[in-house]
């Protein structure tokens, strides 16, 4: 497309310009990996300018995700899982993803007010990460199949190796 053709009318300019104009960069930070609901889960905080993801957050999104990870075993959960813990601009939000039979994946979003980790409920259908959720996600993809899939040696290396490679600092 050349820069001076117009652009569908379906695109809308005045949105696409203010997103661009307010994205930043945002922390994530590695909480460590642990069990929930027989699960190995890596645990991540993703935070806003000015927000912090907290231990009673972190808790809070743990049991969220053991809840739903109860059922993993029905859905065709492999028992690996991705959590990640996110104090947004507008709310917070916990997303679960998990990795399922057939290299495919399971993704939960709960969302809810800022600051009550005890509101947080299903998001609508369809919602799908954000920009910054999908980073970590898309880390986490990799990680998954350079050290599950691709990688050599026994199973619980392999595990271990994914554990500990986590990305840490600035998503943009």
């Amino acid at each position: 497309m050349d820069h001076d053709e117009e652009l569908p009318a379906g695109v809308d300019t005045e949105a696409l310009l203010a997103l661009a104009g307010s994205h930043h960069a945002r922390a994530t930070r590695p909480l460590g990996t642990g069990e929930a609901a027989g699960h190995l889960v890596k645990v991540y905080a993703l935070e806003a300018p000015g927000r912090t993801v907290s231990e009673q957050d972190t808790e809070a999104a743990l049991r969220i995700a053991g809840a739903h990870l109860e059922l993993g075993r029905v859905r065709g959960s492999l028992g690996l899982a991705v959590l990640i813990v996110h104090a947004g601009g507008d709310g917070d939000y916990v997303l679960v993803h998990t990795w399922i039979e057939g290299h495919m994946s399971d993704l939960a979003v709960f969302t809810g007010p800022a600051g009550r980790p005890d509101r947080l409920r299903p998001g609508r259908t369809g919602l799908a990460p954000c920009v910054w959720e999908a980073a970590v996600l898309s880390h986490e993809r990799d990680a998954f199949s350079r050290h599950v899939l691709d990688g050599a040696g026994p199973l619980a290396e392999r595990l271990v190796s994914w554990g500990a490679d986590t990305v840490e600092g600035d998503v943009r």
